[in-house]
């Protein structure tokens, strides 16, 4: 028997997006951005591990990306959030 496992959108963790940006936002930009990548990859390997289609990783992986930038970028533009 074959099930298909669809992910929860990463994009609908808002909580989770705006934990990591905000841990980001407080290292200087260079560990920022490792920080955020690791994350990243750490989701990536989770979802593989669950059986998830790579098509799907793929596709979450870069709302994920685009989000964790926009959040980011807000704590940088607006440190007392």
């Amino acid at each position: 028997m074959t099930a298909t496992v669809f992910p929860f959108p990463i994009i609908r963790r808002h909580g989770f997006i705006r934990k990591q940006a905000s841990h980001a936002a407080l290292m200087n930009p260079d560990a920022g951005v490792r920080y955020l990548q690791h994350q990243i990859d750490v989701q990536a390997e989770t979802m593989r591990r669950k059986g998830i289609n790579e098509d799907l990783i793929q596709r979450e992986l870069r709302c994920m990306r685009r989000a964790l930038q926009a959040e980011f970028a807000g704590n940088i533009m607006q440190p007392e959030r």
